[in-house]
């Protein structure tokens, strides 16, 4: 920025310079747009010096970051001056000031153009440099063609060409719709014709744009691109301002070979052997020198050339030279030299015939493992993953092993993840697996999933011959004083059914093995307990001849849980002590478990989703979702002999340990993304009345039919009957004008599953679409089933989510086609921004024959899914009910119209909300108190508290105090509440057969209602209806 002959600029930005503090700053600043505020107004008293000078002020100002909201007007009119200062001015500050949708910028377009027509370079230059900085659709439409004439002009010189060529770049880059590019494969082999470097290079990033979306257009470039690298690589006619520490021009040595990695092959067999031996030039030439400048543009040409040789696939012995070259970078000090050539022998192993060569390098990859630089570390994790195979497994593995104990925590899950992988692929036999496996819990607890300790189980449980080994080792591991929680997981199912096979072993009796599991049960969670009880009904069921003593003590436990606050543990001690009576019976109740069908391991597929996130690798991922869907389809197809398949997907079928809402349908469901094996009975006549059960059950009907069949509840209208009963369910609410109607009560299926994780949303004729969802803190997951019940595809699928502005949804891709009786899992993630009662919806379509179904399902999404159950005690509560004092932290209502019930049936009802009732806090015995913690991410967790206060004379009304540490929350979860205590009246349905007295509807009610019960909201809710 030229500041001679501007006095009062260079003055305004000393005083800038000179302010003490920020105020200061901002008063002298307000100061100086106010005066120029004042003296734009009177503009036909400005000089041209003035107005220039006023201008640079304003882009100071916006350069400290004030908003200049003023002035754009006279930016854009300098552009049109006829002097060089004026308009330089008027560009520089129009292109930062303004962006490509201002309406200034319309005004200054044919200016703009007739400055890139002319013939003064200087203004061409500025024109071109606007038009590239702000790139805009209009500016595309207009100056395109104009700017292509420029950069093919021969009577241009070198400097506007290049400018011009990267100003058509960015148009292109911006609206490639808008820059016509077609017939332009001649021009641009001209361009690669050009003797200047500068026009040149510029050319050649307008060619990679141009490749990228079509090399088809352009393969007379080919040549062109191997002779520019042939004339830079011997250094031919290369001037001395583009020659950077010694080599010759490295940015276009890079961009040439970029745009050659856009072409699949080269086919001429002379052009294939010059760029070759270009290669080679390169591969040979290179070296790591002291001078770091010179490193990073001479490593710059090699890496890129490396990635076209990987591109080419080359003659074996050019790769096992790049391959030695890289072995030779990983072993320097410099630690982003070492980065880069881990992360392209890691791009080697793509390469056949490469690996055995690799493997040379191994101790120095292992080493790169302890490595400071984390970054490092994780490729060299990557590579050796990616270079294991039977040979190496052992010694890469016990490697992994031995590092994870000093790895960083950020590591360890990646780590163990990839070392079980390998375990499992290259076994050399399953009891060296096992030990592995436990080996990895022993050390990683906290970062070994749930899948890896299945997985073992499952080996285990498939393997007679390993049963007693495992049982064994187990059994060593639980003698450790600590161990991790998943180690008693794994080491109580294995004893439990295995470990009759060590009684004969010192120390392995039924009874010490009862003592040392027992040992362990006061350090262990909720979700760990119920395995633990398992273990304990399966000792009792082995302790052959039954030892009394011990049958005593495990009853005694039994008892003790039987009166649990956690549903699957009061569930299981009940009835492992009830199976306990029965005697001689309790072995065939309690047989070991079958062996499970083989299925493809889940852990690869958890590998893939955890890839390193390089640039290559996002690519193909992002390539992949494009052509295919991640959900999960499992087809069901009868073999010929009638007997059902196994499915050959998903993951070990362990019983369901942790949720407490799970029936005993639910409990056979694989719940961690196992995908479901549909069998194929005879179809039954009824609806079954299981709703998880319809999941896993029949889905067998013939193809489509001239007519649509028929509910069960006779709809012959829209907007009557179910329908009318289930658009409680459908959101927005609107008439429905599907010709096939749903199977039972869509409204009922809502609100059930608002009660529990795992249900039927909707099911009609054709389709069924279940629910099973995961809730932790403001965190969800989701997936939905698609089933199809026919012999025949679904087709035209498509699954979109309306999210409320409170919540953050993502939808896996449904695929188009659901495959005759097959099943999709599409999982869906939630995250709950900020308490509100607004729902999701699923709009839902499908083509089957001649019928298209579009339905609106409302998510069961709701606020009690973000509420985590907590007891409180008297010490904890008043303090807490005292501090938050009146609204709109406390709020009180009374609320009318209830639906009467017992106290015991509310207490029930808050339970299912996650609500927990805390008994004995209120001295009247016809109030609760409840306490929950609301989990979001505005408020992360929130403690709640409620109280109702009943009146036994009049059950249909009650006051109700909600309190918690956020306005929006005590206000919204007030309402919910009320939402589920109210009594709505729900419109009848499809009359039945027999005549019945219809009920009054709400609307012929006599109008001697109370004021006050109609401006209720909920009475007044309940009259709308």
């Amino acid at each position: 920025m030229a500041l001679s002959g501007m006095r009062g600029l260079s003055v305004f930005i000393s005083d800038i310079r000179n302010c003490q503090n920020k105020e200061q700053e901002r008063l002298r600043v307000d100061k100086e747009l106010g005066n120029i505020r004042t003296r734009f107004k009177n503009e036909k008293g400005l000089t041209p010096y003035e107005k220039k000078k006023y201008v640079w002020k304003m882009l100071y100002i916006y350069m400290l970051g004030y908003d200049v909201d003023f002035g754009h007007m006279e930016a854009v009119s300098l552009i049109s001056a006829p002097k060089y200062p004026e308009k330089q001015v008027g560009y520089i500050v129009t292109s930062c000031l303004l962006n490509e949708n201002h309406d200034f910028l319309r005004l200054a377009i044919n200016t703009v153009r007739n400055d890139i027509i002319g013939r003064n370079e200087t203004f061409q230059c500025l024109a071109l440099t606007l038009v590239g900085n702000i790139g805009g659709r209009e500016f595309a439409e207009s100056l395109a063609p104009d700017v292509q004439k420029l950069l093919i002009s021969s009577s241009c010189r070198p400097l506007v060409r290049k400018k011009a060529a990267l100003c058509l770049l960015r148009l292109y880059r911006k609206n490639p719709d808008v820059v016509n590019v077609d017939g332009w494969s001649d021009r641009m082999t001209q361009l690669l014709d050009e003797r200047d470097l500068g026009v040149l290079t510029s050319s050649m990033s307008l060619l990679v744009a141009l490749v990228s979306n079509n090399h088809e257009a352009y393969w007379s470039c080919l040549p062109k691109c191997v002779k520019i690298l042939e004339r830079l690589a011997k250094n031919q006619d290369v001037p001395q301002e583009y020659t950077y520490y010694g080599i010759p021009s490295p940015w276009l040595q890079v961009k040439t070979m970029r745009a050659l990695q856009y072409f699949p092959t080269v086919e001429d067999p002379n052009t294939r052997r010059s760029l070759f031996e270009v290669l080679q030039r390169i591969l040979m030439g290179t070296d790591v020198v002291k001078n770091v400048n010179k490193n990073n543009a001479s490593h710059a040409v090699l890496f890129e050339a490396l990635a076209l040789v990987m591109h080419l696939d080359a003659e074996k012995e050019m790769m096992s030279q790049c391959v030695a070259l890289l072995g030779k970078f990983i072993a320097v000090r410099e630690p982003n030299i070492r980065y880069l050539g881990l992360e392209n022998m890691t791009r080697m192993l793509m390469v056949t015939d490469v690996q055995d060569i690799i493997k040379r390098h191994q101790a120095q990859i292992i080493t790169s493992l302890k490595d400071p630089d984390i970054s490092i570390r994780r490729r060299a994790l990557d590579l050796l993953y990616g270079m294991c195979d039977v040979s190496n497994a052992k010694d890469i593995v016990e490697e992994l092993l031995q590092y994870l104990s000093s790895a960083d925590f950020a590591m360890r899950e990646e780590l163990s993840l990839k070392a079980a992988i390998l375990a499992e692929k290259f076994a050399p036999d399953l009891s060296w697996y096992v030990d592995v496996i436990l080996q990895l819990i022993d050390k990683a607890g906290d970062f070994v999933s749930d899948d890896i300790w299945f997985r073992v189980v499952q080996f285990v449980t498939n393997n007679e011959d390993l049963q007693p080994y495992a049982a064994l080792k187990a059994r060593e591991y639980l003698d450790k004083p600590a161990i991790h929680e998943t180690m008693v997981k794994v080491s109580a199912y294995i004893l439990g059914e295995y470990s009759h096979l060590l009684a004969r072993r010192p120390g392995c009796s039924p009874r010490e093995i009862f003592h040392i599991i027992h040992e362990k049960l006061p350090t262990v969670s909720t979700s760990t307990i119920p395995i633990l009880l398992s273990t304990y009904a399966k000792i009792l069921m082995h302790s052959q001849p039954p030892d009394q003593e011990l049958r005593k003590q495990i009853l005694a436990i039994f008892n003790k849980y039987e009166s649990c606050i956690d549903a699957e543990i009061q569930q299981r001690a009940v009835e492992y002590h009830a199976l306990s009576m029965k005697g001689a019976a309790l072995m065939d109740i309690l047989a070991e478990m079958p062996k499970f069908p083989e299925r493809q391991s889940s852990l690869i597929k958890k590998a893939e989703e955890s890839e390193a996130d390089t640039a290559e690798q996002s690519a193909i991922k992002l390539r992949a979702q494009q052509h295919s869907s991640n959900a999960l389809v499992v087809t069901d197809q009868r073999p010929a002999n009638g007997t059902p398949p196994v499915s050959q997907l998903g993951l070990v079928k362990v019983p369901n340990m942790t949720n407490t809402d799970q029936s005993t349908a639910e409990q056979e469901l694989p719940h961690l993304n196992g995908a479901l094996t549909v069998v194929d009975p005879q179809p039954p006549s009824t609806p079954s009345p299981d709703l998880l059960g319809d999941l896993l059950g029949p889905l067998a009907i013939e193809g489509p039919s001239g007519t649509a069949p028929q509910s069960d509840l006779g709809v012959a209208s829209g907007l009557e009957g179910g329908v009318a009963a289930g658009a409680l369910a459908i959101a927005p609410v609107e008439e429905q004008t599907n010709t096939v109607q749903p199977i039972g009560d869509i409204a009922e299926r809502f609100h059930a599953l608002c009660m529990k994780d795992s249900g039927v949303l909707y099911e009609d004729p054709y389709i069924q679409i279940g629910i099973k969802a995961e809730w932790r803190a403001h965190h969800g997951r989701v997936v939905l089933f698609l089933g199809n019940k026919n012999t025949a595809p679904l087709f035209s699928v498509q699954a979109l989510i309306l999210p409320p502005s409170h919540l953050k949804m993502d939808l896996s891709l449904v695929p188009e086609t659901i495959p005759p009786r097959a099943q999709v899992q599409c999982p869906l993630e939630v995250i709950n921004l900020k308490p509100s009662r607004e729902l999701a919806v699923l709009d839902f379509l499908y083509k089957f024959g001649t019928n298209v179904v579009n339905v609106k399902l409302r998510l069961p999404a709701v606020l009690n899914k973000f509420l985590q159950p907590i007891t409180v005690s008297p010490e904890e509560f008043f303090p807490q009910w005292r501090s938050l004092s009146g609204p709109p932290l406390k709020l009180q209502e009374v609320v009318r119209g209830v639906r009467p019930m017992p106290l015991a049936e509310m207490a029930n009802l808050f339970n299912s909300l996650h609500l927990m009732v805390c008994p004995g806090l209120d001295p009247n015995a016809n109030n609760l108190v409840a306490s929950t913690t609301f989990y979001s991410e505005s408020t992360r967790a929130m403690l709640c508290l409620i109280r109702i206060e009943t009146d036994p004379a009049d059950r249909t009304q009650l006051r109700m105090t909600v309190a918690s540490g956020d306005p929006t929350l005590t206000f919204e979860l007030k309402e919910f509440i009320k939402e589920q205590l109210v009594f709505i009246p729900v419109p009848p349905r499809a009359a039945a057969p027999a005549p019945a007295p219809a009920p009054v509807p709400p609307q012929a009610l006599p109008p001697t209602s109370s004021p006050t019960a109609i401006s209720d909201p909920g009475a007044l809710l309940a009259g709308l209806l």
